[in-house]
C-alpha cells in the first residue's frame, strides 16, 4: 500500500496528519517507513479476513478500507488534534488503537437489519462510505459517520421513547414512521390523560375528558414536552431536539382542537360513519402527529 502525500487538508485524516508531520519536520523517513509498513500489515490481515489477498484489487479495497477506519478512529481520539494524532501513531501500538477505534464506532452506529454483512457488526454500505485512497482530495468518511450516528439516534430513542412511556412492550415497526409522532403521541397522551403510560384507549377516553382552556396554548405543549424530554438521557434529548421540526408545536395545537371537535361528535353519538369522517376532513388517515388510529375502539 502506498501512502501517496499531497498538500490538501481536504484528504483522509491519515493522510493530513502525515503531510502536516513531514511538513513540519516531525516525523522522519524512518518512522514514516514503520508507519507505511503497519499500514500494509493491517491491509494484508484485512484481506485475508474479508476478501483474498492473492488479489490485487481486493488487496488494494483493503487498503482503502484500512485507511478510512484508522482516519475516522484517528480523529475521534485526537479530537480532531494533529499533534495528539501523531502521537498515537508513533506510539507502540501504531495504527491498531485508531482501527480499533474506527472499527467499533462504525459497529455501534451500523443498522441491524437481521441481514448478515460481510463485515460482521458493521455495515457494508458505511464501511465504503468510509472506506478511501490515501492520495484522495476529498474524504468525506467523517460526514458519513456523523450522518450514521445521527440516524442511530433517531432509532434509539424512538425504541427509548416506546419501551419507557408506552404500556405495552410490542410495537409495529409500520406503526409510527418518524420520531416526532412517537414523541407526538407520548405528549399528546400525557397531558390529556395525565398518565405515566401510553395505552391505546385514547378515542375512549377522549368522550370523558375535560379539556381545560390553558391546554390550547403552544407554551402548554412546549411544557408538556420539556417535561418529556427530562425524563430521558441528555445524549438521546439532544438527539431528538435536533430531529423536531418547526412545526411539532403547532401541530400538537392543531390535534387538540380537532380532538375537542371529535369529542363534541362523538358525545352526540354521531354514528362511526361521521367520525371517521371528520378524521378523513382532518387528513387522519394514518398514524399523525397525537392521534394515531386505534383498532381497539
Amino acid at each position: 500500500m502506498q501512502l501517496i502525500l499531497r498538500d490538501s487538508n481536504n484528504g483522509p485524516f491519515l493522510t493530513q496528519v502525515i503531510n502536516k508531520a513531514q511538513a513540519e519536520e516531525g516525523l522522519s523517513s524512518e518512522q514514516l517507513t514503520q508507519v507505511k509498513s503497519k499500514a500494509v500489515l493491517m491491509s494484508l490481515k484485512f484481506a485475508d479476513k474479508f476478501y483474498n489477498k492473492y488479489k490485487m484489487h481486493l488487496l488494494e479495497q483493503a487498503a482503502y478500507d484500512v485507511i478510512g477506519v484508522v482516519s475516522l478512529g484517528l480523529q475521534q481520539l485526537s479530537d480532531n488534534d494533529h499533534q495528539q494524532a501523531l502521537d498515537l501513531l508513533l506510539a507502540p501500538e501504531g495504527l491498531v488503537k485508531p482501527f480499533q477505534k474506527g472499527w467499533s464506532m462504525l459497529a455501534a452506529v451500523s443498522k441491524k437489519t437481521g441481514k448478515a454483512s460481510l463485515y460482521g457488526d458493521v455495515e457494508e454500505q458505511l464501511l465504503q462510505a468510509v472506506a478511501t485512497p490515501p492520495d484522495a482530495d476529498e474524504w468525506d468518511g467523517w460526514a458519513q459517520y456523523q450522518q450514521a450516528l445521527k440516524e442511530h439516534r433517531r432509532t434509539q430513542s424512538m425504541q427509548l421513547l416506546q419501551q419507557q412511556f408506552y404500556a405495552r412492550t410490542h410495537f409495529d415497526e409500520f406503526e409510527h414512521f418518524s420520531l416526532e409522532e412517537v414523541l407526538a403521541e407520548v405528549v399528546f397522551y400525557r397531558a390529556l390523560t395525565g398518565a405515566d403510560k401510553v395505552r391505546q384507549d385514547l378515542k375512549q377516553k377522549i368522550r370523558s375528558l375535560e379539556l381545560q382552556p390553558h391546554w390550547f396554548s403552544e407554551t402548554f405543549f412546549k411544557l408538556q414536552t420539556e417535561a418529556t424530554l427530562a425524563q430521558l438521557p441528555d445524549a438521546n434529548s439532544v438527539a431528538i431536539r435536533e430531529d423536531l421540526g418547526q412545526h411539532f408545536i403547532p401541530a400538537l395545537l392543531r390535534t387538540l382542537h380537532f380532538a375537542r371537535d371529535y369529542q363534541t361528535l362523538a358525545n352526540t353519538n354521531a354514528s362511526p360513519e361521521k367520525l371517521d369522517a371528520l378524521e378523513g376532513k382532518q387528513g387522519l388517515t394514518n398514524p399523525l402527529l397525537g392521534w394515531p388510529q386505534y383498532l381497539e375502539l
